[in-house]
């Protein structure tokens, strides 16, 4: 383990323990702390149980790391205190999984008691517990365990030898009850209690006479599964497809570790090849897993798997309550559920006896979390497929460069579905140049060009709809006084406030901060003043003037936030919107049959951003979006709204050409060095002053410019400088990025670093490292 214990306050042990355990715990260590094991313990103390154990006075929820008969010969005895007790009787992670996310700290150099917390659901509390450890200052601060309240119901049903015999009831409300629950079988207390006056009674009757069996579960809360979903037929394969499925069915069956690159253009036919592939890992006894984006995990989405599969689902996303996630993951736990679908965090659901990993969308940045522990969900499912032995498919439509690489250099089997199974054709593409044409079109408003109207315009006629896509919410994103010159900005962080004009407020995107706007200057009182920019809430009302008798709607966080995604998303199916206007939120997968025009307000802010990942960021936004345009018998049309309409990547998203555009960005990628040609890794710091954070990043920078590996040229240190936002939510950021064609140097620097990280984290400054970074902000 290679620590100094800290300082414990626990009772001390009246024996010598037969059993010492590893304990990980939520605090920024590498290893994890030796602990005794108390007389009476020794058999239910196992790796992955939680624990309750004495850390510098407080009470800690820790995860049992290994078992063994004797310490390290780095602890002293004498400062090993013994564990309080056990949370639960089974382990929260296998043996399996606990190993996976072992290696996947070390992997990204995080503290595994935090990756440990990350992973595992809320610790469970019961209403008839008898000791709440919360009681005795077991959390506080960051050492604060997440309690899930778990929600119960009972439930009523006949039992066997009543439905045998069928003896005669007392009493009008015993018969009410049995005839419900002859009719039904098994129905929950409350449902009852609603259709019987005093059914509560009539059921401790009915149980004390043996009638009735009463059941006490788990019950989870859950927008995924609400109507009954009719099974499906599942429709006949393309070659294709066909070729696909029989390639990754292949390898299900065999038990093979192999990595599928599964490209296919929007709308051919992808998610019936993961159905097919799950359907078999399921028909083999073994468990699924599915990962997609937050936003693309929709019910929409969902019901095509209950379809399938039926209510036999797990679905893991970031809505999830704690008391519902507890429960979700006890019921994988056991083994009563073999199928997961979940957003970034579901890589560490607990699949039993796990068969495939599927990572739909795998090019979406939204795998990559972004602060605490920054791991890669599609990175850590290659992994932990890899360490399972099962196959892992990797789905999109528009692949990262790094895994299109792989496959073309064989690592990965490429399979293709170059094809839309219905026989419809990708969408035509229009780029309006805006310098030639202007922004403004015949109804006045900006960024709604003389194109982009009449194509609005032709498709409301043929009582057909449209989505146009602005990936910039609220209605003006500058506010400028021409008293102060300037721009509004926020007061903690370094970036423009967000008019956003339905709320009467100016608002920060980034830290939230909001503050009532009344036309005037926020500052110095001014009312001249400049609303310049487009955001969605400008666009929905320039459509509204533009085209009165039209119904328009609009779908980004403010409006997800209040009436919901899903009730956007059904009033577009359901034909009761003709325009809907909408940020990222509306590219993925979501099938709208009758939506046969896209359009793009400007696709120039993707392109501008200082990230050697912008260009392929806007292909795969703009390729995506354009998948919306044109299912089934309906021709689909784009209009894409440039001011540099040459552009290349532009020019290849007009041709839908994803080959075209990986040559072109592949062959900058290589004369760079960056991936897949090269490691990155960003040392990410931030602080409450200024000057005190640019002080210790040239001390971080001396070091480590001073480390052999960084002396002989193998890697590269660029910085230290500041991130493009130089203040969120009160502190300031500098960023250094590290560069090396392998990745061994790269980790010798990265882990000099580690050990002298408590040097750098002084004056209120953090310090994180993130491991192939894929956002530079």
């Amino acid at each position: 383990m290679g620590l100094n214990q800290p300082e414990l306050f626990a009772p001390t042990l009246q024996t010598a323990p037969a059993l010492y355990v590893e304990v990980a715990v939520p605090l920024p260590l590498r290893n994890g702390l030796s602990y005794a094991v108390p007389v009476g313990m020794e058999k239910h103390v196992a790796p992955g149980v939680r624990v309750v154990v004495p850390v510098s006075g407080q009470r800690v929820v820790g995860y049992v790391l290994s078992v063994s008969k004797t310490l390290p010969d780095e602890v002293d005895p004498s400062k090993v205190r013994p564990i309080f007790h056990l949370l639960e009787a089974e382990p929260v992670f296998a043996e399996d999984l606990l190993k996976f996310l072992r290696e996947a700290a070390d992997y990204y150099l995080h503290p595994i008691g935090e990756v440990l917390r990350s992973a595992a659901p809320a610790v469970e509390r019961r209403r008839h517990d008898g000791e709440d450890p919360r009681g005795s200052g077991l959390v506080k601060a960051s050492l604060k365990a997440r309690w899930a309240k778990v929600r119960e119901e009972t439930f009523v049903a006949l039992t066997p030898e009543y439905l045998a015999e069928k003896p005669r009831l007392r009493g009008d409300r015993q018969a009410q009850v049995a005839a419900i629950l002859e009719a039904r079988g098994e129905v929950s207390m409350a449902e009852l209690r609603q259709q019987v006056k005093g059914a509560r009674s009539a059921v401790e009757s009915l149980k004390a006479r043996g009638a009735v069996a009463l059941t006490l579960r788990e019950i989870p809360d859950d927008p995924f599964f609400g109507a009954p979903v009719p099974r499906d037929v599942p429709p006949t394969l393309t070659k294709a497809q066909d070729d696909a499925v029989t390639a990754i069915v292949g390898a299900v069956t065999r038990h093979e570790r192999q990595t599928f690159m599964l490209h296919g253009v929007t709308g051919s036919g992808k998610t019936e090849v993961y159905l097919h592939a799950i359907e078999s890992a399921q028909k083999a006894g073994r468990g699924a897993l599915l990962l997609l984006p937050e936003i693309a995990l929709t019910p929409q989405l969902v019901a095509r798997y209950r379809a399938r599969f039926g209510d036999n689902l797990a679905v893991m996303h970031s809505g999830l309550k704690d008391q519902d996630r507890h429960a979700m993951w006890k019921k994988l736990h056991r083994g009563e559920c073999h199928v997961v679908i979940g957003a970034r965090s579901a890589v560490f659901a607990p699949v039993r006896d796990l068969g495939l990993i599927v990572v739909d969308e795998e090019h979406d940045g939204s795998f990559k979390q972004d602060d605490h522990f920054r791991y890669h969900g599609r990175d850590l499912a290659l992994l932990r497929a890899h360490r399972a032995g099962v196959p892992c498919v990797l789905g999109s439509a528009t692949p990262s460069v790094e895994s299109y690489h792989a496959a073309l250099e064989g690592r990965y089997q490429l399979l293709q579905l170059p094809d839309r199974p219905t026989a419809a054709l990708l969408p035509s593409v229009e780029i309006v140049d805006l310098k030639r044409v202007g922004p403004r079109g015949p109804t006045g408003h900006e960024l709604l060009s003389l194109p982009m109207v009449r194509a609005i315009d032709a498709t409301l006629k043929r009582k057909e709809q449209a989505i146009l896509f602005l990936n910039r919410r609220g209605f003006a994103p500058t506010v400028r006084c021409v008293r102060c010159d300037e721009a509004m900005e926020c007061p903690s962080c370094s970036v423009a406030l967000v008019l956003h004009r339905r709320e009467g407020a100016l608002r920060c995107h980034y830290c939230d901060f909001k503050v009532p706007f009344a036309n005037a200057c926020i500052k110095c009182g001014c009312v001249e003043i400049q609303l310049l920019g487009v955001g969605t809430e400008k666009l929905e009302r320039a459509l509204i003037d533009s085209f009165p008798s039209a119904r328009i709607g609009r779908l980004d966080r403010d409006v997800a936030s209040g009436m919901g995604t899903e009730a956007v998303l059904e009033k577009l199916r359901t034909g009761e919107l003709d325009v809907l206007v909408g940020t990222q939120m509306v590219t993925k997968g979501h099938d709208m049959p009758r939506v046969t025009l896209v359009g793009v307000i400007t696709a120039d802010a993707a392109l501008a951003f200082p990230d050697f990942r912008s260009a392929e960021r806007t292909f795969q936004l703009l390729a995506q979006v354009a998948g919306r345009a044109g299912r089934r018998d309906l021709p689909g049309h784009v209009v894409i709204q440039s001011f540099q309409p040459d552009h290349p990547v532009l020019q290849r998203a007009k041709a839908h050409d994803f080959e075209g555009f990986f040559d072109d960005e592949i062959g900058a990628r290589r004369e760079l060095g960056y991936p897949p040609f090269g490691r990155l890794a960003a040392l990410k710091l931030d602080g409450p002053e200024e000057e005190k954070l640019q002080e210790m990043a040239r001390r971080i920078d001396s070091f480590l410019r001073a480390l052999p590996d960084v002396v002989s040229g193998k890697v590269k240190v660029l910085g230290p400088a500041p991130s493009p936002i130089e203040r969120l939510r009160g502190r300031w950021r500098m960023q250094s990025l590290l560069r090396c064609p392998e990745r061994p140097p790269l980790r010798r620097v990265l882990l000099q670093m580690v050990d002298e990280m408590e040097a750098f984290t002084r004056d209120g400054i953090r310090v994180a490292i993130d491991v192939d970074p894929v956002q530079m902000l």
